[in-house]
């Protein structure tokens, strides 16, 4: 694989893969060494490494292993990790899985709080705000599963049908998109989504109000044609 793709090209996607995980520690979204962010280009993922906080990380850290999970040029020795090479996230499944199953080539996983504290409480984030359209609809929680684990990749997998991000009960949110930019922003999104929830279902006495699925698929409509640059006519 790698000698179809530019080498500046690998090194490029692996600081960015490095930035939007440092990122997602500086915006509150991870603690520590938890969360992870990979990227796809062709067959090769470029992944974060496991246990090793994001600041002392360089970008050749990040690891390359291919869509079965086996290391690739950049990453792993065969037999295991070589000296100055890091071994994959544990979540590593988690990634193989939604990118054999989709057309992401950017995950975010977060242990944000507010995410995964409504992941304690409903089975589907409720429709609190139209940018629930953005993620495809009303953002569903995968079953518990031990981390890491094959078990936890089928069910984020389920609660991710015909949507962009879920959350995982008791753990945390997964979101993905075409670009880091677009899967950290969906993270993001889903964060403040779900801290808009909490906020209001947390007043004593009243109920929030939730948008239907009509509302949604306007929202969604309208959403799809946002940002685009218009002729002078008004036209997209």
């Amino acid at each position: 694989m790698t000698d179809r793709t530019d080498d500046g090209t690998i090194a490029r996607i692996r600081a960015e893969v490095l930035a939007t995980a440092r990122r997602t520690v500086a915006d509150g979204l991870v603690v520590g060494t938890s969360g992870n962010v990979s990227a796809r280009i062709g067959d090769m993922i470029l992944v974060t490494p496991g246990g090793v906080p994001y600041d002392r990380l360089r970008p050749e850290d990040v690891v390359a292993v291919g869509l079965d999970g086996r290391p690739v040029s950049g990453g792993l020795a065969p037999d295991g990790p070589a000296p100055g090479r890091l071994a994959p996230t544990s979540e590593l499944p988690l990634h193989l899985a939604v990118y054999r199953a989709t057309d992401a080539t950017a995950i975010v996983h977060t242990h944000a709080v507010h995410a995964t504290a409504v992941s304690t409480l409903v089975t589907e984030l409720p429709a609190i705000h139209y940018m629930t359209a953005a993620l495809g609809g009303p953002v569903r929680v995968a079953p518990y599963a031990l981390y890491g684990s094959d078990e936890l990749a089928r069910h984020a997998l389920t609660a991710l049908d015909g949507r962009t991000g879920c959350l995982l009960r008791n753990h945390g949110t997964l979101t993905y998109g075409t670009t880091l930019d677009q899967a950290y922003d969906r993270t993001a999104q889903l964060e403040w989504m779900c801290r808009v929830w909490l906020a209001a279902s947390g007043v004593s006495g009243r109920t929030p109000s939730l948008l239907d699925a009509g509302q949604l698929a306007e929202a969604g409509e309208k959403l799809r044609g946002y940002g685009r640059r218009r002729d002078r006519a008004g036209r997209d």
